[in-house]
């Protein structure tokens, strides 16, 4: 592994003997690398070894020289150290951050996953007013196959040449994704645009102006016209025969590849549309441009895993999480409860990973990068800022688009003297989408060393998201404060410009936040209740005050449609007749029989608060209560009701509980088919029953009918 780093013009106080000592490597601090010191990236890329930049400012640069380096066969990463903490005020003490952010650029490249293709042969429909219509139509129609539909004739209406296909009505529905968007309409409008020539005879025949220049019969102004003016329209346009009042009306469908929606509301009411749908207010371009370029064969990564198995959905068709279903701003994920199961449609996956932070089983893990290799990821960037000095790590989590933007852009305030900058002991980490982690890899990373973890957000995260992670935040520190942990450790930063994110990270650089006495050193597992156990058990065992703990800590409820991640039941025992309904319907093996004797136990460390128990008794006699229970019976199997077993009245042997049977009998009592040794038949086991019936000299036997 070779390390390259450059500071042009020497705007950075770098130290690169403390930086090499960090990362066990000696370093070279260059001041030109891609232009007077390219000699040296040059040696580096033809080595074989894996090649960090420490610049991001001329990465196409480094690509082209590196394209014209013969020999050059190392695989090369950048790594961005100078908007992160090399311009900042408090540039001279950010050594250690810096290292840590060479160190985690060195980490392996995330296993491949697998993907998702599209397939668009240019399809393109344009919903929206005539005249923006074509305008737009006209941008695109040289690589894109157009149709539009028209909604009105806008403020100069359609030209007089048709140029394009033309469909008219009124549209009900619009469903798909990139390549597969299907269209269904209605035609219902008296006027076949198939048929119409244009010729404009009937916009001069109407008074009232009930036809506009999209030629279509406003239907709103039509009903308040009399017979002879709705006549004088038909008859002039006898020859095309275009207008028809009786005309029947038809459903229709067409398939189109990609759609551009100039109406002032969405075709769709998520928050986030299917690719392949665009918006346009007639201004911008590069929404025009991103169409143009929308044909052929596109690939993305599947974000998501799913374990049917461990998914507390549902059972016996009855609903009991719908966390991921309630947070997803796709609408990508829904309810197979007939099959146990949901849905994840991968077309409309956006992969913002809310569902995977909202699931608390683990049976939807996020894929790239996964959990494993983003624990690594945070537990590199840790331990390296504190093996090279730093102290009370904070780490920030922005997504990959605005929200590094937003980073870069307050680094060159600060650089321009007109911000503090990014604070020395505040640690940037990208991450996809920043819905995408949630208190498994928070918790670890407190285990980790960090004293404080915020969560950037700007704009682009759906409402629910925000939601989202504030319940699971809460969750997160109601963890650590019962712990003993002083001080708070999770935070949401909502930032829309850099004056902002600039006040908020100040903030957070002068709190400080109880930790571990000593720091993890787990690796992050791919489950994540695995991980929940390993984060948790250390922070236990490394509490400030760990020889008094309390018994429990009180959880609040949680994200909507899951509850807390951790809990307890409260069975009442005078309602519960021990059916086991309930243990048929746990998802997560936390509530069990025992098969000697009329027992319901229970393992809290198993139990997801996913309601399906509760949800399922019959006699409503158990609550769920959030918490987390801090002794060792978390993990020990113990007996949440007992009762006395019921005997057979022939053979002894017991078959069910008194409850149960005294509560049956009750029931059946009255009915006329059980009276007399009918209902002691009730009182026997299956097999005394069976022989009851046979022996019987007052029963009819099959063989006497």
């Amino acid at each position: 592994m070779s390390t390259l780093i450059c500071d042009c013009n020497r705007t950075m106080p770098l130290d690169a003997t403390a930086l090499g000592n960090a990362l066990n490597e000696p370093l070279t601090l260059h001041s030109t690398l891609c232009r007077r010191d390219a000699g040296a990236y040059q040696q580096a890329i033809k080595s074989g070894d894996d090649v960090v930049v420490a610049c991001t400012q001329e990465k196409r640069l480094f690509a082209e020289l590196g394209a014209a380096t013969e020999g050059a066969v190392s695989p090369i990463r950048f790594v961005n150290i100078r908007e992160t903490g090399g311009w900042s005020r408090d540039a001279s003490q950010a050594t250690p951050k810096i290292a840590a952010l060479l160190a985690a650029a060195r980490l392996p490249e995330p296993e491949p996953v697998s993907t998702v293709t599209y397939k668009s042969a240019g399809r393109l429909l344009i919903i929206g007013p005539m005249d923006q219509a074509e305008r737009a139509a006209d941008m695109v129609s040289d690589v894109l196959n157009v149709t539009l539909f028209t909604q009105g004739p806008g403020r100069n209406g359609a030209s007089q040449e048709r140029r394009y296909p033309v469909l008219g009505g009124t549209v009900k529905s619009l469903t798909g994704w990139l390549g597969a968007f299907e269209l269904t309409w209605a035609r219902d409008n008296p006027i076949d645009l198939d048929l119409c020539t244009r010729c404009n005879a009937c916009l001069a025949a109407c008074p009232e102006g009930a036809i506009g220049l999209d030629y279509q019969v406003d239907m709103a102004k039509w009903t308040t016209l009399d017979s002879t003016v709705q006549q004088a329209c038909v008859s002039a346009c006898t020859v095309a025969g275009a207008i028809d009042f009786n005309r029947p009306i038809l459903l229709d469908a067409e398939p189109f590849d990609l759609v551009l929606d100039l109406r002032t509301e969405s075709a769709f009411a998520q928050h986030a549309p299917p690719q392949g749908y665009f918006r346009w207010d007639g201004v911008s371009l590069p929404t025009l441009l991103k169409l143009r370029d929308m044909v052929g064969e596109f690939d993305k990564p599947k974000f998501f895993d799913y374990k049917q198995s461990l998914c507390a959905h549902s059972r016996n068709e009855v609903v009991g999480c719908d966390a991921c279903i309630r947070i997803c701003s796709a609408l990508a994920i829904s309810s197979d409860k007939h099959r146990q199961r949901i849905e994840v449609n991968p077309n409309l996956c956006v992969g913002c990973g809310a569902c995977t932070t909202a699931c608390p089983t683990g049976a939807l893990t996020y894929a790239t990068p996964r959990a494993s290799e983003q624990g690594l990821n945070f537990r590199t960037l840790l331990s390296t800022y504190t093996k090279a000095g730093g102290k009370d790590a904070v780490l920030l989590l922005h997504s990959q688009e605005a929200g590094r933007d937003l980073v870069d852009r307050l680094g060159r305030a600060a650089q321009l003297k007109q911000a503090h900058g990014v604070p020395a002991n505040v640690i940037p980490a990208g991450l996809w989408h920043t819905a995408s982690t949630g208190i498994d890899l928070w918790l670890s990373a407190i285990a980790f060393g960090a004293t404080q973890v915020a969560v950037l957000t700007t704009q682009e995260e759906a409402p629910q998201y925000l939601d989202g992670l504030q319940a699971q935040m809460d969750i997160a520190q109601a963890i650590l404060t019962g712990l003993g942990y002083t001080g708070t450790h999770l935070r949401l930063i909502r930032a829309e410009t850099p004056a902002a994110l600039d006040t908020a990270l100040q903030t957070l650089a002068v709190q400080r936040a109880a930790i571990p006495r000593q720091a993890a050193r787990f690796a992050v597992a791919k489950e994540k209740r695995s991980t929940l156990d390993m984060a948790i058990d250390h922070l236990i065992l490394q509490a400030p005050a760990a020889a008094a703990l309390p018994e429990a800590i009180a959880l609040p409820a949680g994200i909507p449609g899951a509850g807390s991640p951790f809990g307890t039941l409260h069975v009442d025992k005078d309602a519960c007749t021990l059916c086991l309904s309930c243990v048929n319907a746990c998802p997560a093996s936390a509530l069990g029989d025992n098969a000697e004797r009329p027992q319901l136990r229970f393992i809290e460390k198993n139990c997801v608060q996913c309601g399906l128990c509760a949800t399922t008794c019959p006699e409503d006699a158990i609550t769920l209560v959030p918490r987390l229970l801090l002794t060792p019976e978390r993990k020990a199997s113990r007996v949440l009701n007992e009762v006395q077993p019921y005997q057979c009245i022939r053979c002894s042997k017991p078959f069910g509980t008194v409850k149960a049977i005294e509560a049956m009998l009750g029931k059946l009592s009255g009915h006329a088919m059980f009276q007399g040794a009918a209902l002691d038949r009730l009182k026997m086991c299956g097999d005394c029953r069976v022989v009851d019936l046979y022996t019987s000299q007052n029963e009819s036997k099959i063989t006497e009918l």
